[in-house]
């Protein structure tokens, strides 16, 4: 969906010429929220923790390293008695490192830390088959028929479907870095008719606001763009930053 590439930058944020949140994960330090997205369960009794964490990484301008990680937890002391710590029942990770702009994965990884039988890990090579794959449109499908079922591991299978949608989104923002940087805070915002970028094509009926009868759809084949997005008019309002009417 290249209708947009989104970030803010404050000048007073900058060293050097290198936006503050740039600099933070250079140095190592985790860039985004750690805090738990789940409702607050005080008053609940947890039995199981499945955690899946999918992050990408610009490491050039025509390729990104898509890597993820799926864990299953069980709770301090439910399989053995005064154990203080919590048991991890699996811990598989995936690395893909996908080429634009067709998204075809030139290398894929995967490692399994932490499983329940001895011969789970013989599996890890089969993987090797993601290779020459696009990670675009019709990926998912690809997965289920190369590692659905006794094909595959059924967690590394899981996290993979996890995986194709946040290389999709960072197309984003690999444009985020082409942009220029302004002296004051600004929209890294770039605006690409529909008309003369048929890339959003490939979200047709991936979701209800992109059916062909929903409202994405219809601005998208109407020739029309977004403006400024949801998630970004409250952060760019903060900024001083003027939006517009939402549309």
């Amino acid at each position: 969906m290249n209708f947009f590439a989104v970030g803010v930058c404050s000048h007073s944020l900058r060293r050097g010429g290198v936006c503050d949140h740039q600099r933070r994960m250079s140095n190592g330090v985790d860039p985004f929220l750690s805090d738990s997205i789940l409702p607050d369960d005080a008053e609940l009794t947890p039995i199981h923790d499945r955690e899946y964490r999918v992050r990408s990484y610009r490491l050039a301008a025509d390729r990104m390293l898509v890597r993820g990680a799926i864990r299953d937890q069980k709770p301090p002391g439910l399989y053995i008695s005064r154990d203080p710590d919590p048991i991890t029942v699996h811990h598989m990770v995936v690395e893909l490192e996908v080429v634009l702009p067709g998204f075809t994965i030139a290398r894929a990884e995967v490692t399994f830390e932490s499983y329940p039988h001895l011969t789970c890990g013989s599996i890890t090579d089969h993987y090797k088959k993601l290779e020459g794959l696009s990670i675009a449109r019709g990926f998912s499908n690809k997965v289920r028929e190369l590692f659905g079922g006794p094909r595959g591991c059924t967690h590394t299978t899981a996290l993979l479907l996890a995986m194709g949608p946040v290389a999709i989104q960072s197309s984003l923002s690999m444009r985020t870095y082409e942009e220029p940087e302004t002296d004051e805070p600004s929209l890294r915002l770039t605006f690409t008719k529909p008309d003369q970028d048929d890339s959003w094509k490939m979200n047709t009926n991936t979701c209800h606001e992109w059916a062909e009868d929903g409202p994405a759809y219809a601005r998208a084949a109407s020739g029309l763009s977004w403006g400024v997005p949801v998630f970004m008019r409250e952060r760019a309002e903060k900024f001083g930053i003027e939006v517009g009417d939402p549309q």
